[in-house]
């Protein structure tokens, strides 16, 4: 189970910081090409939604790798399991039902992981 956590982590942890740095480091304009939910947010929501993908990214993976506050993994999982929920509401919201299977799937390995190393 534990080598299963680990790929779990490493790989949703990974699409995280990527997602994030993204989201934080291009300009809104750029990202509205394949993100139409930022159109309905400014650019500093979307940066701080990539702040915090990034935390979560890096919460998933280096407490547990470390020894140091190991506790700090499963509650980035599932502080990244509430960004989850929440995206998947918006999108409902503006009827954009075509990717909301992304969010339910991220969601789900975040809960997983959460379970597992609670």
């Amino acid at each position: 189970m534990s080598i299963f956590l680990w790929v779990l982590q490493i790989l949703l942890g990974a699409a995280f910081i990527l997602a994030g740095v993204m989201k934080s480091t291009q300009p809104k304009e750029k990202l509205a090409g394949n993100m139409t939910w930022v159109n309905r947010r400014t650019p500093g929501t979307i940066k701080f939604i990539g702040v915090m993908e990034i935390l979560g990214g890096l919460g998933l993976i280096l407490p547990w790798a470390t020894g140091i506050a190991t506790i700090l993994t499963p509650l980035a999982a599932v502080g990244l399991a509430i960004i989850m929920v929440l995206a998947i509401g918006d999108h409902v919201r503006a009827k954009e039902y075509n990717v909301i299977g992304i969010n339910v799937i991220l969601g789900a390995i975040a809960a997983v992981i959460a379970i597992g190393r609670f």
